[in-house]
């Protein structure tokens, strides 16, 4: 049994075009499946409600991240108005993405299966419309065509200038990415001639101004305005010191690698954690030691977006902390193209034991990532989402429409976790928060958290005068009471694994 399972496994991995056709078509039955939460549909409802394009980049500049996917968004709402054409969308450059590792990339065919059925390119960066598939697919084009720096710039320029445009983990990415390509250009003597021989003249200073113009744009969309509140604002930067903010950083490491989050306040936890994901690191730099570009950028792109979880922002999931392990992709796939260097004083008095024994070990390392990697993703995390929910989003809204409720006056409070609904509903809904009509949330001052007495209250003085009734829905069960007011459930959607996206519907009259 064992045997015969490991025959159909090896012929699989042996056929790639098997592997992306299987890929598309759970990827398209995940996509249809999905129910959409706020942060995906969030960008569409500032790109379906803003007036103007201006007004959709002015919104953006409150998301944290750059343009480029808010401007896609736009292109595809004014080809089909329904984001179901962004999850479509979304799946192309997931296909797309994978399509490019599984033909360019110098993995084994075991290690390519492995990847694309993987946690991160099978379902966080699939399922989920967001910004981060585009951040792995130029990431990967710039891999797969690497070698044409040798004669030209611009494609990769054009490539890191996309990726920094992506989301503001790959803008870091693609900064690594720059700084190791100048490291190259001053320090590898015999591929400055060659490229300054082939090159045409104008090459260096057009990629130049390609790369430097895709950075300052994508800096200059994700800084936060003054009044933004978003994750702290400008002010939640920490420059103190904290072993324990320290720890859980270093943690971020290793579920970027392992997919497991240790508790951040067990100090053992998060101490054998860090433990580990230092060793993986130091494991996996040793192995560049004789491709000392590749090595630059596997710990700058580290360490820059260590230094970002550290001082500025500790992640929310998967999809921050799994760029730590596209560095690791990239950097081996990068390393396999440079030539041998031996630029570090000893090195070459490893005798060729030890070299064999470092691969040896950061392979194993590799491998158990992978195994990890692609249990949790087609095991666990793709099944799951067909099974539960990502968000009762959905099943909300298609409860209201069947119940005849779209028309009604709608009060939906937290503003933030309401996107879906509006989403699905096509229209505006009343946040209190914001004391108007409204589809997506801007962190900014004027809005204001309230307790659910606040909520009702408002709704009496306010919102009550000529209605005999409101619909009121809440991300959170009722906690609170109006002697003026008859409040009764009437619906509950608790089947939902985002915990934050569960509804609880009210008639709420005098």
């Amino acid at each position: 049994m064992i045997a015969t399972s490991k025959r159909i496994f090896n012929s699989f991995a042996s056929k790639p075009w098997l592997i992306l056709l299987t890929f598309s078509v759970l990827g398209l039955i995940g996509i249809l499946n999905h129910a959409m939460w706020r942060d995906e549909v969030n960008t569409w409802l500032i790109v379906r409600d803003s007036q103007s394009l201006s007004e959709v980049i002015s919104n953006i500049n409150y998301q944290g991240h750059p343009l480029l996917w808010g401007l896609l968004v736009t292109l595809l709402k004014n080809i089909v108005n329904d984001p179901i054409v962004m999850q479509l969308f979304h799946l192309v450059v997931g296909v797309a993405a994978v399509a490019i590792f599984l033909w360019f990339s110098p993995f084994s065919k075991t290690q390519k299966l492995l990847f694309t059925f993987g946690y991160l390119p099978f379902y966080e960066y699939l399922s989920i419309a967001r910004n981060y598939s585009l951040g792995m697919l130029f990431l990967f084009g710039f891999c797969a065509f690497f070698k044409s720096r040798y004669h030209s710039y611009i494609l990769l320029a054009i490539l890191m200038s996309l990726m920094a445009n992506s989301n503001a983990y790959a803008l870091f990415i693609s900064f690594a990415l720059a700084i190791m390509l100048v490291a190259e250009f001053i320090f590898a003597r015999e591929f400055r001639v060659h490229y300054l021989k082939n090159a045409k003249n104008y090459d260096l200073a057009i990629s130049l101004a390609i790369l430097i113009g895709g950075f300052l744009l994508s800096i200059y969309i994700i800084s936060p305005p003054p009044d933004s509140t978003n994750h702290g604002g400008v002010d939640a930067w920490l420059f103190d010191f904290d072993l324990l903010r320290l720890l859980r950083s270093i943690g971020r490491l290793f579920a970027g690698y392992i997919l497991i989050v240790p508790h951040g306040a067990r100090w053992l936890d998060l101490s054998v954690c860090a433990v580990i994901a230092i060793l993986v690191f130091l494991l996996n730099s040793a192995s560049f030691l004789k491709k000392p570009f590749a090595l630059l950028f596997y710990v700058l792109g580290t360490m820059e977006i260590l230094a970002f979880t550290y001082f500025r922002f500790l992640g929310l999931g998967q999809r921050h902390y799994g760029q730590f392990f596209l560095i690791l992709i990239a950097s081996i796939w990068l390393a396999n193209q440079f030539p041998t260097r031996q630029i570090f004083v000893g090195i070459t008095r490893i005798p060729k034991q030890k070299w064999q024994q470092i691969y040896k070990s950061r392979n194993i390392a590799l491998m158990i990532i992978l195994w990890v990697q692609f249990l949790a993703g087609i095991l666990y995390a793709y099944p799951r989402d067909l099974i539960i929910p990502f968000s009762a989003g959905r099943d909300t809204s298609h409860y209201i429409k069947e119940n005849n409720l779209e028309r009604e006056f709608i009060v939906a409070s937290r503003d933030a976790n309401m996107a879906p609904i509006s989403a699905y509903l096509q229209r505006k809904l009343y946040y209190p928060e914001l004391k108007r009509m409204a589809s997506f949330t801007l962190f900014r001052a004027e809005r204001q958290e309230l307790e659910h007495s606040e909520i009702l209250a408002h709704i009496e003085s306010e919102l009550l005068s000529d209605r005999e009734r409101i619909l009121l829905i809440l991300h959170r069960k009722l906690k609170a009471e109006n002697n003026n007011l008859k409040i009764e459930e009437i619906a509950r959607f608790e089947n939902s694994w985002t915990d934050t996206e569960r509804y609880y519907l009210y008639w709420v009259r005098r």
